[in-house]
């Protein structure tokens, strides 16, 4: 154990100051009650009835006693201060930004948008989807396309599933995919790490001399390039469609509000990171990036995207469009494994957007620009030769042998700049940066510069072909936001609409939605985390890596394994990064011909899609009538793949919601055959402090730090999915081409690692410190009260709801873990009531519903978590047990089947205050089915939405403004040129 993790073995807190008794919902008397409930005689008798006694374990941790909140606050502050914060000028797709105060208070910092989950209920999301389509209709606004997604996890890998992506929009003969050799550099390593599984060449070069189209069925080209350079990509887009190909553009949105949209320019499909629209840096992460598409290409398109349907009254409603969800569908035939996005950072984006308007956007990228002007003018007129002809930001210096000289002079200055090579230095301007720091610049390459340099009209660094003609975010909601009252509101009325777990329980199965305390969250904004830059020199980041190693430490001691990578920026990728761990460990073997997983076929969805990935074939393996793996299936499996096998993927607790006994003999049984164990930990959170995976049998882990270790899951993302593995898998976790240190501890037999799985070395590492506190504010005593409050709650709810909606799996003991699945199929045969009925009825209750037919059609899956009270647990049960009393009446044929409170529902204000109400039941019970929604009622903005109905007519951008003759036209980038305003 880290000494840093020892320091924190403070003596044991007493009294009301414990925050475990803040995070943890029930007190002691409730704790009892519900215990007499389940006829046990404390909660120790009820955990020894649900765990099996194989993998359970009674030692602590090692993680040592709970800090409070002050200490925690302090030693964060202590931590934060070994970070410094330069002004880093490197560029590479990270830039400084400014983040509106309007909207780090009343978005970053609101639990309202926060808390909120995944908007797979829109009539509970219409907010936060307004937003992110307000985030696609920019990004579709600069790109020239017709469509963009709600967001994806980096630019990087953004880059990589268009490179799939492009493989499935052609019929192009040639295996290649071309990869433009001025993209950066994170970027080109996580296309090659992505490519290699499945059997993708990457050619890397200059698309001018090098791309050969023929040979190519694909090509991505930046623009501008990670070195400056702003080039034409017309001609070359002719080459590759003239054989055939896809051409994908990498393009920064800032550039784009100057530059000629990539659509205009023939792109296919278009990616990047909207990072600098007011997204902190944060040491390299969480960023929302882009992919964009033309409108033939939709329903290829991975991740989320935000579509216009109506509700039943014809209302204009939001949800989620086409694909969603569909790994959980299509598992191993899924064409991506990603299920987010970054969710609030995509919110921050786009309202960054909407606040500076396209006028402020384009004095913000004119400004940039005639900063780096200035740069290059200041440069040649000292007879310093600036590499690149054309540029938006970023200058490439020739130096010869003089870099390390202008390095260290700019470090003196507190000044970053890019490391390129011995006789080249990289720099980038953003919207931070001022005449002063150009002035310190060149004072760096030992220049001293003239006033009339600095201020004069230096040319310009836009090909004049490509500067952009016309308007920029021509939507009215881009228009209309400028002041703070008006912006303040706008967010308000948003969050208004929307259901998050800052006022209601969320008791979604699988998906963890657990208190995300304020002590947590406090230091993402502070500066000396948000501020840094991932490329930024060692010495300066001495914070960071001492965080990132005691959080490792941390997740070491609670899962038994003995390595961690915190790289992989989602539970998808923690999935991909442990299955190329298997693999390469096999292949470092010899054993190049296992490449089967065996997968139950209760798994998450995202398992057999990320094997696909992975360069996997999936076997499916049964369960029996318990829920369980069957084990003379898997028996079966193991035999007839014993040469092929490359190991398992199994989530434990099961996706049924139980604790399989049989778990240490499937690990054996597949050990035996030759396979390695992969246990998902998407259900880690009835494991911590009681069982560890490292010990039972698993060789390697993906953990959701947005679901056991409270980082918030801010709408669908930001997440966090580190993985976790024994020390033979350890050589093989993911490396980073520039940060050696984020590679695997241990020196690699013969070779080097799988490459990155995110754009980041340690992916999104701004918002580690609040798993960090959590941890630490909890310490080994409270991290086990979690885990087994969490397990009393999911059997409190079982047992109380068991008789109206019967619970589908149980363990041997008749308990189940952490959540539990109730059957409506029964009452959808014999009534017509659907789960999604009950669902959009919890709506008028004031809840968010459980996870609805998964894993099991026709089933809803609840899980409480430790967070939630006894009062909120009863408040949920009793809804849920009104509303099978509602069933009764439809079923007593006193409703009829289709119109009654069930198939109405949810019922909007509007609705139900309407002159004209035709329904066999009364207003009141639509809207105040309870005593309780009387109290605080939220009223749903729109009724059932219609969701194929937007599938049919798909519109992913904001409706179209019909008349924009009343709009002053944005400043052109010509008029944006005096001294004034570059001070601005």
């Amino acid at each position: 154990m880290s000494p840093h993790v020892a320091s924190l073995s403070l003596a044991a807190l007493d009294g009301p100051d414990r925050f475990v008794e803040r995070h943890v919902g029930p007190d002691a008397s409730e704790v009892a009650t519900m215990c007499a409930v389940l006829g046990v005689a404390s909660l120790a008798e009820l955990i020894d009835q649900v765990v099996p006694e194989p993998i359970r374990r009674r030692d602590a941790l090692g993680i040592g006693a709970a800090v409070s909140e002050p200490d925690v606050i302090a030693r964060l502050r202590e931590i934060a201060g070994l970070n410094e914060v330069f002004t880093s000028l490197i560029g590479t797709g990270y830039t400084g930004t400014i983040t509106p105060p309007v909207i780090a208070r009343n978005v970053l910092e609101n639990p309202a948008w926060y808390t909120a989950y995944t908007p797979y209920q829109p009539e509970i999301s219409q907010g936060r989807l307004e937003a992110l389509l307000n985030y696609q209709t920019m990004i579709a606004d600069l790109t020239g396309m017709d469509l963009a997604n709600a967001s994806m996890l980096d630019e990087a890998t953004a880059a990589a599933e268009a490179m799939t992506m492009a493989r499935r929009l052609t019929k192009h003969v040639g295996g290649a995919f071309f990869v433009d050799g001025d993209t950066h550099p994170q970027t080109i390593a996580v296309i090659r790490t992505r490519a290699e599984p499945i059997n993708i060449e990457i050619v890397v070069g200059d698309p001018a001399t090098d791309l050969d189209p023929s040979a190519c069925y694909g090509a991505l080209l930046s623009y501008p390039g990670s070195s400056g350079a702003v080039s034409d990509p017309s001609a070359v887009v002719e080459r590759v469609h003239a054989a055939g190909g896809i051409v994908v553009v990498a393009a920064d949105p800032l550039a784009l509000v100057l530059l000629a949209s990539p659509g205009s320019l023939g792109a296919d499909l278009v990616v990047g990171t909207s990072q600098r629209f007011g997204v902190p840096m944060g040491f390299g992460g969480p960023h929302a990036a882009y992919l964009a598409c033309r409108d033939a290409h939709a329903r290829s398109l991975p991740g989320r995207l935000v579509g216009v349907s109506t509700d039943r009254a014809g209302r204009p409603a939001l949800r989620l469009a086409l694909q969603t969800r569909e790994q959980h569908i299509r598992r191993e035939k899924a064409t991506s494994n990603i299920c987010t996005a970054q969710v609030l950072l995509a919110v921050m984006a786009g309202m960054y957007a909407v606040w500076h308007g396209p006028h402020g956007m384009r004095r913000i990228a004119g400004r940039v620009h005639r900063l780096t002007s200035a740069l290059a003018a200041g440069l040649r007129a000292a007879g310093i030769t600036v590499v690149n002809d054309s540029w938006f930001d970023t200058l490439t210096v020739h130096v010869p042998g003089r870099a390390d000289a202008v390095h260290a002079a700019a470090h003196a200055a507190r000044i970053n700049l890019r490391v390129v090579d011995a006789d080249h230095v990289g720099v980038t301007f953003d919207e931070c940066s001022d005449i002063a720091l150009v002035r310190a610049v060149l004072g760096a390459f030992a220049v001293e510069p003239a006033v009339g340099m600095i201020e004069g009209d230096a040319p310009l660094g836009l090909p004049a072909a490509l500067v952009r003609q016309g308007e920029v975010l021509v939507h009215s909601v881009f228009r209309q936001h400028h002041s703070e009252h008006e912006m303040l509101r706008y967010l308000r009325r948003l969050a208004d609409k929307d259901l998050a777990l800052d006022r209601t329980m969320i008791p979604l199965g699988s998906c963890t939605m657990k208190l995300n305390a304020t002590t947590e969250m406090l230091a993402v904004t502070w500066p000396e985390f948000a501020d840094i830059h991932p490329f930024a020199p060692a010495e300066q980041t001495l914070g960071y890596r001492q965080l990132i190693d005691e959080l490792e430490q941390m997740l070491i001691a609670c899962t038994g394994y003995d390595a961690v990578s915190l790289q992989p920026n989602a539970g998808s990728q923690g999935e991909l990064a442990g299955l190329l761990a298997i693999r390469a460990y096999h292949r470092s073997r010899g054993d190049t011909g296992r490449d089967v997983c065996l997968i139950p076929s209760s798994a998450h969805g995202t398992n057999a899609a990320s094997a696909v990935m992975a360069g996997l074939r999936v076997v499916v393996v049964a369960c029996d009538a318990n829920g369980n793996v069957d084990l003379d299936d898997l028996d079966a499996k193991l035999a007839a793949h014993t040469e092929q096998l490359a190991g398992i993927m199994v989530t434990y607790p099961s996706t049924h919601g139980v604790f399989e006994e049989g778990i240490v003999q499937i690990c054996a049984r597949v050990h035996d055959h030759g396979g390695q164990v992969y246990v998902d930990g998407a259900n880690l959170n009835a494991l911590v402090g009681l069982a560890q995976p490292g010990r039972f049998g698993a060789d390697v882990s993906h953990l959701n730090l947005h679901k056991t270790f409270c980082i918030p899951h801010g709408g669908g993302g930001p997440g966090v999915g580190p993985v976790a593995c024994r020390s033979h898998l350890a050589p093989f976790l993911p490396t980073h081409p520039m940060r050696a240190d984020a590679g695997p501890p241990a020196p690699l037999p013969g070779g080097v690692g799988v490459g990155p799985v995110s754009a980041a070395p340690f992916g999104s590492a701004g918002i580690l410190a609040i798993s960090w506190a959590y941890i630490a504010l909890m310490g080994d005593d409270g991290l086990r009260t979690a885990t087994e409050t969490a397990i009393l709650n999911a059997n409190y709810v079982a047992a109380r709801l068991d008789d109206a909606f019967p619970v589908l799996y149980r363990g041997a003991a008749g308990r189940v873990a952490h959540e539990c699945i109730l059957d409506l199929r029964p009452i959808t045969k014999a009534i017509g009531v659907t789960v999604d009925d009950v669902a959009k009825r919890l709506m008028d209750y004031g809840f968010h519903a459980p996870t609805m037919s998964f894993p099991v059609a026709g089933t809803l899956m609840v899980e409480p978590t430790e967070s939630e009270s006894l009062h909120e647990l009863d408040r949920f049960c009793d809804a849920m047990l009104a509303i099978r009393a509602e069933i009764g009446r439809v079923a007593a044929s006193e409703w009829p089947a289709d119109d009654n409170p069930l198939a109405n529902a949810p019922h909007p204000a509007e609705d139900v205050a309407a002159d004209a109400w035709s329904h066999p039941y009364g207003r009141e019970l639509a809207a105040f089915p309870t005593v309780a929604t009387r109290a605080s009622k939220y009223f749903v903005p729109v009724s059932r939405i219609d969701s194929a109905y937007g599938d049919r007519n798909l519109m992913c951008s904001c409706p179209p403004i019909e008349d924009l003759a009343d709009l002053s036209p944005a400043p052109a980038l010509t008029q944006i040129r005096s001294t004034e305003t570059l001070r601005a």
